[in-house]
């Protein structure tokens, strides 16, 4: 059974930090590109980032360059994101994802495996 469980969201203030975690099981994604997306309510969910299957190429949704980075563990099975500088608009729920494929990362439909979501609330 492959599940996904993202944890360490919750509130934070304008400027502060939060590291997301996603941890896999049922099966390995040392093979798989890891993405993280956000949704807010009435919005389609937005691209965030992801790291290819070996870490060794990451991307980024221009409004998180710089702020946010992206990693994985292959031996943990895990995914994180640390965000820093975090803005009110980065209020969503966040998601974790993985694909099989290594390219049209910036694409939800090519990611297979998502994960539950956890809250990220920034106040101002």
């Amino acid at each position: 059974q492959v599940q996904m469980v993202e944890s360490g969201g919750g509130l934070v203030q304008a400027g502060g930090s939060l590291r997301l975690s996603c941890a896999a099981s049922g099966r390995t994604f040392s093979s798989y590109a890891m993405g993280w997306f956000r949704q807010t309510p009435g919005k389609e969910r937005e691209f965030v980032a992801n790291i290819n299957w070996s870490g060794g190429s990451t991307y980024y949704a221009d409004s998180v360059k710089g702020r946010f980075t992206i990693s994985r563990d292959g031996a943990k099975n895990t995914v994180y994101l640390q965000m820093n500088s975090l803005k009110p608009e980065d209020t969503a729920v966040y998601y974790c994802a993985a694909t099989s494929r290594q390219d049209a990362v910036r694409n939800q439909y090519a990611y297979g495996y998502w994960g539950q979501g956890t809250q990220v609330t920034v106040s101002s």
